[in-house]
């Protein structure tokens, strides 16, 4: 989603060497004669610093794709109660567009170690941003919502910021993951047992962090030539059918299955059903997700579109979208206006939702939340003798 989200190493083909000054705009050095040369062995040319490298837009567009069917989810769940249209395409579309943006996540912290640097950015760009989203989410509920007596709780996420602190969690683990042998089976493992155990509570929102820890993991072992295969024109194709599919299966279920097993936020005793069954609904809720999230894939456009550059900011209008889709229910919007539940209505609640979240991941909101999504807080880590050492022989350089 992003800052936190932004690759450690999101790149694609090198760009070529900048190009320097046109002929003839500049006249050339004069060079040194062999007698002004002083004396010495020749100094070896320096090397061709690294060619710069550019973002794979795939990457971008599936994150900015991926966060407007989020911001839609939300848009369609207040009308689902009343349209069994409504709750066949959220349930479809929670099926997968967390999964495909956790899978992402997962593919960009490969790299993630105990490096000063890359922990410094975990706590910047994920740590700080929870804890200052989780207090203005739980004030915000106490002034729009007039619930004075709603706690602040760092340990019990609200709403959105779930996301995060699982995050948190899920990189500080990669190390561990990435030294097993079989990584993908044990942590669905987890996620089984996490869906059978009712007494894990609700203290930094383990059962998500459990039950989707798989879709990390199988990012975290992907490789680039994976996402090429479901990038091929035959998936593509086979693509559509799968998705109408699901639109059909999710229309017959509506009203047969709560949505909420799509949430991941409880075990299967706490919804009221044998232990068994949260087994057997995470295995089949875990492949249908996988096959979904291949398919969003392969429809994810690979060049660059008007949206590309927008992926960038796609936590920014994660969790900013969060504080109008909240005050959206705690204003009573859906009860107020009832144009909102026609046909017609439900489109344009849509296409509000898509352009909200948009709006909120371009470059100037981006700007103006940088303080609260990637705070630099040079300040607030120390500094190693390597970078003292380094930042003391730049500045005998210059003296010189």
């Amino acid at each position: 989603m992003t800052n936190s989200l932004r690759p450690h190493g999101h790149h694609s083909q090198p760009l070529p060497p900048v190009q320097g000054p046109a002929d003839g705009m500049t006249a050339p050095r004069p060079s040194r004669t062999s007698q002004e040369r002083p004396p010495g062995p020749e100094r070896p040319p320096a090397a061709a610093s690294p060619p710069a490298k550019s973002r794979d837009p795939f990457f971008d567009n599936a994150k900015y794709l991926a966060i407007v069917l989020v911001a839609m989810g939300h848009a369609w769940q207040p009308l689902t109660s009343d349209s069994r249209a409504a709750e066949a395409l959220y349930m479809v579309v929670y099926a997968f567009h967390m999964p495909a943006f956790i899978v992402i996540s997962g593919y960009f912290s490969r790299s993630f170690d105990m490096r000063k640097d890359r922990l410094q950015r975990l706590v910047t760009g994920v740590a700080v941003p929870y804890i200052l989203f989780e207090t203005a989410y739980s004030l915000f509920k106490r002034w729009a919502d007039d619930d004075p007596t709603h706690p602040i709780s760092l340990l019990d996420p609200w709403y959105l910021t779930w996301f995060l602190i699982a995050l948190f969690i899920w990189r500080l683990t990669t190390p561990l993951w990435k030294i097993v042998r079989w990584p993908v089976p044990l942590a669905l493992a987890l996620a089984l047992l996490a869906s059978v155990s009712p007494d894990i509570g609700d203290d930094l929102d383990l059962q998500r962090v459990l039950q989707f820890l798989p879709f990390f993991v199988v990012g975290l072992v992907l490789k680039p030539e994976h996402f090429q295969m479901v990038r091929r024109r035959e998936v593509r194709l086979l693509a559509l059918p799968v998705f109408a599919a699901a639109l059909l299966v999710g229309y017959w279920a509506a009203p047969r299955m709560s949505s909420a097993w799509f949430y991941h936020r409880d075990s299967a005793q706490e919804m009221g059903f044998a232990w068994w069954v949260g087994i057997v609904m995470t295995l089949a809720l875990f492949g249908c997700s996988m096959v979904l999230t291949a398919c969003f894939f392969a429809w994810v456009p690979r060049r660059h579109m008007w949206f590309t550059a927008l992926g960038a900011g796609t936590l920014y209008g994660y969790l900013l979208h969060g504080f109008l889709a909240k005050g959206s229910r705690f204003w009573g919007w859906y009860e107020t206006y009832d144009w909102v539940r026609t046909p017609l209505g439900m489109i344009g609640v849509t296409l509000i939702a898509g352009a909200l979240v948009t709006v909120l991941c371009t470059p100037p909101v981006q700007r103006l939340f940088r303080f609260a999504m990637e705070p630099r807080m040079s300040w607030a880590f120390k500094r190693d003798a390597t970078e003292l050492a380094r930042e003391r022989a730049k500045s005998g350089t210059a003296i010189r």
